[in-house]
């Protein structure tokens, strides 16, 4: 696939945020797609209206991935997410057997690669994918930056 490929998908991701955002979620979108970018599934936030710390976008739409394809391995296929996923979602991702992470903006409080936990790359487990990192992420950082001003009233 080509850059113009991977920056259309996470477009996608971003109105998937910007639906979060007007829903009064923390901004995130997430997209699966197959290795050659045909969308499978996507999600957003919903951890407010669901009451589940665990409703992260990237969680919902691998798992409505899987109920699509009948399989919750999910090798060769890539996830698109607007925010670095945390430690959760890192874990979930290796668990699905995702073969490429695509994400947007990076979260130094709450990024798993940025705290340190690779577990992508961590030999002890038994899978292991590629993650790329600051996907057209201004957009997606600015749009962050202005959900949180708004619920501090600044």
């Amino acid at each position: 696939m080509k850059y113009a490929d991977h920056l259309w998908i996470m477009e996608n991701a971003h109105k998937e945020a910007l639906l979060a955002f007007n829903e009064g979620e923390v901004p995130v979108g997430a997209i699966v797609t197959d290795s050659l970018g045909k969308e499978i599934a996507r999600a957003r936030n919903t951890k407010e209206k669901n009451l589940d710390a665990s409703a992260h976008a990237e969680i919902l739409a691998l798992k409505l991935a899987a109920q699509k394809l009948g399989n919750w391995r999910l090798n060769d296929h890539h996830l698109y997410v607007t925010l670095e996923p945390c430690p959760m979602c890192l874990s979930a991702i290796s668990q699905f057997r995702i073969s490429k992470v695509f994400f947007s903006a990076y979260d130094s409080k709450g990024g798993a690669l940025s705290l340190g936990y690779n577990i992508h790359k961590d030999l002890r487990l038994n899978h292991r994918f590629n993650v790329i990192g600051g996907l057209d992420q201004y957009k997606n950082s600015n749009l962050l930056s202005d959900f949180f001003k708004l619920r501090r009233g600044n």
